[in-house]
């Protein structure tokens, strides 16, 4: 007892003794405590809008989480509405794209990532199924716009500045639509049926496709057609050259023609054995494409190791399984009646050099797969274009080069060359099209903070393994039928469903029953909830339990109107105004290595 603390005793009528204060520590101040839950509520929750990392990843800006939301609302035409508001390709995408949204995925730590490509393939077939269409603009915007190439790039841009009112022209040199999609992507993994069914829309919304048009002069062009701006998307089509002494130059094919080759419909004659040099994606593809030739043994030969190899890791499994053989540190300096190839080492930086030691292979036809360019040599007649070797310099945030009204992208422009991206770019330059002809000028939004595997609450989620899509076993891949199927409808609705909704409410309850003041008001379905300030003491149980981090507290004194979001219709929501270092997309790998 304090020595400070007086008693006083006291009798009942009973007999019993009565002591007052005995207390053994001193009365709070009220005004003073600080804690938990305080008299005086210092802090308060918020409802966020944060960035989930499959849309952070997205080269093309697809709202991936909400298309599959929407999937899951059995709501299927709207979550089709919603991805092609950002590519007008799902079918197409859904089967060639790389998904670098999958390998963000929060997913990915706890059982799988969400197999995105996958559904948005189901939501492309059967929008093709289904025969949905584009809602064309009501208002035309009295602007012409000139597309040079008809690859992804070119007719991402072409969709998007058509569904903002321009009237969009497309000049081609090919005598058909897709550029590298058609001609440079094997039919066994985008069938031309798909590929076509695809492109038709866009010729439904108004746009005019001219084929078999090269362009020479590119202000001649613009000038006779009256075009108000113009934007060049040409694919990157010539293969790079590589120095080989040979005897016959007959057996040596550059790996772009005879893929283009077979594309339209030939059979060129390779002989038993075909080596491939290189080890890119089309490398992969021209070695795989040999196979169904007829090829009895189809060798690449790549100079450096696998884990080197530009080519995506399931490109090359997929060639392994087919039977295509890899030939690693290697690298051909003589094409005779055999293939000297001399075998290589890599230093301390891991740069390969040569040995002196050599080796013959058995090969009837060379494939020369060490990299593409663009042909951007009609560009050079313009007074004031920059180049990067083969590519056009442009302003990277709005792709407009250095002469005014010229924009550029895709394998134009220094870039990783792949379709979602050529996409992605077209979506872009089409809005900086729209606003340079319209005279306005965008200011960048601050980005929202993605959401990392340590920000959710995994008690929350079960364990629900990833559902595959079927495929052809690799000795039934003779000929170009495709190779890996689509999931059926109860299949891309689970997998829909395992999205975890990271830093976006998906209205669990959790919150409401978590609250122990009942200062959560349910707004109804879709409407999500709302705070009752006079009620919550700012305990923060509500954001402590959130599975997806959609609560954050903020200090008492903090605006809700001063931060980013406000305005949104539901009280208490906002977006998080700053990054967290400690919650970020990078600590989930520091996770994974400490484990």
């Amino acid at each position: 007892m304090s020595a400070e603390t007086t008693t006083s005793d006291t009798t009942d009528l009973n007999g019993y003794v009565i002591r007052e204060n005995q207390d053994i520590t001193a009365r709070p101040d009220l005004a003073r405590t600080t804690g938990r839950v305080t008299p005086t509520r210092t802090r308060r929750p918020v409802y966020l809008d944060m960035l989930p990392p499959c849309n952070a990843g997205c080269p093309a800006g697809e709202n991936i989480q909400e298309w599959l939301r929407l999937i899951k609302a059995h709501e299927e035409e709207k979550a089709w509405r919603q991805l092609t508001a950002d590519n007008p390709f799902p079918a197409i995408h859904g089967r060639v794209c790389y998904h670098p949204c999958e390998v963000a995925c929060n997913r990915a730590d706890l059982d799988g990532a969400v197999s995105i490509h996958s559904v948005e393939r189901y939501l492309g077939d059967l929008g093709i199924e289904k025969g949905w269409k584009f809602t064309k603009p009501t208002e035309p915007s009295g602007h012409r716009v000139l597309v040079i190439g008809a690859g992804p790039a070119g007719l991402s841009a072409a969709y998007h500045l058509a569904m903002l009112g321009h009237d969009v022209e497309i000049h081609d040199a090919g005598d058909k639509v897709g550029g590298m999609m058609r001609y440079g992507i094997p039919e066994y993994r985008l069938p031309r049926e798909v590929l076509d069914a695809e492109v038709a829309r866009l010729t439904d919304l108004g746009i005019k496709i001219v084929l078999n048009h090269p362009v020479n002069d590119l202000m001649e062009e613009k000038a006779k057609g009256r075009f108000d701006a113009v934007f060049v998307a040409i694919g990157a089509h010539l293969s790079k050259r590589v120095d080989i002494p040979t005897v016959d130059a007959s057996r040596m094919v550059d790996a772009v023609s005879f893929l283009h080759n077979v594309a339209a419909g030939e059979k060129p004659i390779i002989g038993r054995r075909v080596a491939v040099y290189g080890g890119g994606n089309t490398a992969m593809d021209a070695a795989r494409v040999a196979k169904r030739l007829g090829a009895e043994e189809s060798i690449v030969v790549y100079r450096r190791t696998a884990e080197q190899m530009p080519a995506h890791a399931e490109e090359r499994k997929e060639a392994e399984r087919e039977g295509v053989q890899m030939n690693w540190l290697r690298t051909i300096t003589d094409v005779g009646d055999d293939l000297t190839v001399e075998v290589m080492e890599l230093d301390e930086d891991g740069k390969p050099h040569g040995t002196g030691r050599y080796e013959k292979l058995e090969a009837d036809t060379v494939i020369l797969a060490v990299g593409q360019d663009a042909d951007t040599s009609f560009l050079h007649k313009m007074p004031g274009m920059r180049f990067r070797n083969d590519v056009v310099d442009v302003n990277p945030s709005t792709l407009m080069t250095d002469v005014p009204g010229i924009f550029a992208g895709g394998d134009t422009v220094p870039s990783e060359r792949t379709v979602t991206i050529g996409v992605g770019h077209g979506k872009r330059a089409a809005r900086q099209i729209d606003l340079w002809l319209n005279r306005e000028t965008a200011y960048p939004s601050p980005r929202n903070t993605t959401v990392g595997f340590t920000d959710l609450n995994l008690w929350y989620f079960g364990d629900h393994g990833r559902r595959h899509q079927p495929e052809l076993d690799p000795t039934q891949r003779i000929g170009f039928a495709e190779v890996i199927g689509g999931l059926g409808d109860q299949q891309a609705h689970f997998e829909a469903e395992r999205c975890l909704s990271c830093g976006n409410c998906f209205e669990c309850d959790g919150c409401l029953g978590a609250c122990p003041e009942d200062a959560i008001i349910k707004l109804g379905e879709g409407h999500r909830y709302q705070f009752d300030y006079d009620k919550c003491t700012g305990c923060g149980a509500c954001a402590e339990q959130c599975p997806v981090h959609a609560i954050q507290m903020i200090p008492e004194d903090t605006l809700i109107e001063s931060i980013q979001g406000a305005g949104n219709p539901t009280a208490g929501w906002a977006v998080r105004p700053t990054p967290n270092p400690v919650r970020s997309a990078q600590a989930k790998f520091k996770l994974v290595e400490k484990n």
